[in-house]
């Protein structure tokens, strides 16, 4: 069952910026594609042409939390993997259960992320003996969080990722797993420990998007980020917590970095109209609920690099993109400077804090200093 609950009003959300050289205004269709993102479309029939362009384009988009990949282990202990085999046969995409766009697998034919989860490892197992017990399924590195920085030759928290070198590895160490309760398991050997069962979690490719109305176009502009997703979640749980919380969810994608593919921990819901995005962003915090996931993120604003100023249109600041965006419900708009200060010197606004997006850093609020 999915459970889902939001929290306190939004006081500001953020994102962050980075810069853009194409001057047109209509961030759905000029959004950069990744090589793959186009490949992805192939695996859509039947579908709205705008759907087409705006999944891709949300997609094609990289984490905000790009160190979140790298943090130290307690987000991970607590998220217990549920590994099931759901892939699903050819339906309309109008139907709700219809996984995409990678339900058709990646380029190459892959199905699974290079990266694999490992835990509940015995503590006096070290890296040479995780390599050994794991070197029959192919090549491959073992690491872990800040793993050079510590200099530690143990996984300090119990577990451990499995860098393989070729995908065809992870469905031979999925092969040779045993099941129990949709988790996968494999013992190891330590020096004091014989047989132990680990728990193995593979991220499946096609868990990274969902789409649950393919009959709606992708608004970015009615689309949130969400930070500190859990990454055994998927794209369809996301979407249902959201949808059951919120209503009108069309569309849910998990970050994954480019090369391993595997979750960043924050994702994308795109609503299909206002009344829900606005719900969403004022909640700021969600509580995520689903089988052994229990976990507060945070929802914000999916901020675009490209779009031009809502009150001038670019006449103000010689064309260039508004680089400010006001979260706060009574605006909703992206600003040049000039238009920022015009507006929010208004009484009531003055309070109201710009947001940008910058390059590949947290989202957050910039001061502006009044002329």
């Amino acid at each position: 069952m999915f459970r889902a609950y939001g929290t306190s009003p939004l006081v500001d959300a953020s994102a962050t910026h980075e810069p853009r050289t194409n001057p047109a205004h209509e961030g759905v269709t000029n959004w950069r594609l990744r090589t793959y993102g186009e490949k992805i479309l192939e695996g859509f029939i039947n579908c709205n042409t705008n759907a087409f362009q705006s999944l891709s384009q949300l997609h094609g988009k990289t984490s905000y939390f790009p160190g979140l990949d790298d943090q130290a282990g307690p987000v991970l202990l607590e998220e217990p993997g549920h590994l099931v085999d759901n892939t699903l046969g050819a339906q309309p995409l109008s139907s709700p259960s219809r996984s995409s766009p990678h339900s058709q697998g990646s380029e190459g034919g892959e199905r699974f992320s290079r990266k694999v989860f490992v835990g509940g490892l015995p503590p006096d197992i070290d890296e040479d003996e995780i390599t050994a017990s794991f070197r029959r399924f192919g090549p491959l590195v073992v690491d872990w969080p800040h793993k050079a920085e510590s200099k530690s030759y143990f996984p300090p928290k119990g577990y451990a990722f499995l860098l393989f070198q070729d995908e065809n590895s992870v469905q031979s160490l999925i092969d040779a797993c045993i099941t129990d309760e949709d988790k996968l398991y494999l013992c190891v050997s330590s020096p004091t420990i014989k047989d132990k069962p680990v728990q193995i979690r593979p991220w499946r490719l096609s868990d990274a998007d969902f789409v649950l109305d393919a009959s709606m176009p992708l608004d970015p502009r009615k689309t949130v980020f969400v930070g500190g997703v859990p990454r055994p979640l998927k794209a369809v749980e996301l979407a249902m917590i959201m949808d059951r919380l919120y209503g009108g969810v069309c569309y849910a994608g998990i970050d994954t970095d480019p090369e391993l593919k595997y979750p960043k921990g924050a994702g994308r819901v795109a609503f299909s109209n206002q009344q829900s995005y606005i719900a969403a962003i004022s909640a700021r915090f969600v509580q995520l609920q689903h089988g052994d996931i229990d976990k507060r993120v945070e929802v914000k604003p999916y901020v675009l690099d490209d779009q031009m100023c809502d009150e001038c249109q670019g006449q103000r600041c010689g064309g260039k993109f508004a680089p400010f965006f006001c979260a706060n419900v009574t605006c909703l708009q992206y600003y040049c400077e000039h238009c920022w200060a015009t507006i929010h010197s208004r009484p009531g606004r003055e309070f109201h804090k710009p947001l940008v997006k910058e390059g590949a850093d947290r989202p957050r609020a910039v001061p502006f200093r009044w002329c």
